[in-house]
């Protein structure tokens, strides 16, 4: 193999942990606020019909936590990394939803979570403007005596 392909590979990879890890955390930070919720609910403070939009904010702030913790870990495509973790919180959500419920389907709320998922994510990717990019050396202007 080549010099840049190993270097691509490796960049792929570190690309590949950043977006996992990022899942990883927007799933626990999704669940962390849907257990706060359930407190809320329970103590009388959170309405019991708002379920569904509970869900939808949870979405979005776990992709975009999640985000922003794997668009800072890898260098430029902020936008890009942030859509693959809210990709990919939305197909764990998805894979726990089919394991432990019967059916799941996008007519009972799967759309909202996509659009939110996605969106948190993309605006993780946006506002947080990439990881560390190289920065480019500039000479330092001399002056030159007249």
């Amino acid at each position: 193999m080549r010099k840049g392909e190993e270097d691509q590979g490796a960049k792929i990879l570190q690309y590949g942990k950043a977006i996992l890890m990022g899942v990883l955390c927007a799933f626990l930070t999704g669940i962390l606020f849907l257990f706060l919720a359930a407190a809320g609910v329970s103590a009388g403070l959170v309405a019991p019909g708002l379920r569904y939009q509970l869900t939808v904010v949870a979405s979005v702030l776990g992709s975009f936590v999640g985000g922003i913790l794997a668009v800072r870990r890898c260098s430029g495509r902020g936008l890009f990394v942030g859509l693959a973790v809210g990709g990919g919180l939305f197909l764990l959500t998805l894979t726990v939803g089919v394991i432990f419920f019967d059916g799941v389907s996008f007519e009972n709320g799967g759309l909202g979570l996509l659009c939110g998922a996605l969106c948190g994510g993309a605006a993780a990717g946006i506002l947080s403007g990439g990881g560390k990019r190289p920065q480019k050396k500039r000479r330092a202007k001399s002056r030159r005596s007249r």
